[in-house]
């Protein structure tokens, strides 16, 4: 308990820092965000788009069939 009342103690007391961060630094922080949004979302377009684009694949094939399979049939 007393060590969590010395670490807010100190914590609270910490002078402020004046820091030029600067455009370019912003700049990065929100390519880099932009980019890990992107990549998450290519991700998931790369995993669900080959396995739906198959099945409507197969699926059209399989209709295309069974009406060549009908045609014949007559």
């Amino acid at each position: 308990m007393i060590k969590i009342i010395i670490f807010l103690i100190i914590s609270l007391n910490i002078p402020p820092v004046f820091a030029y961060i600067g455009p370019g630094m912003g700049g990065g922080v929100i390519a880099a965000i932009f980019g890990l949004i992107a990549a998450f979302f290519l991700g998931l377009w790369g995993i669900l788009y080959y396995p739906i684009k198959r099945a409507l694949k197969n699926k059209k094939l399989k209709k295309k069939l069974s009406k060549n399979g009908n045609q014949k049939s007559k």
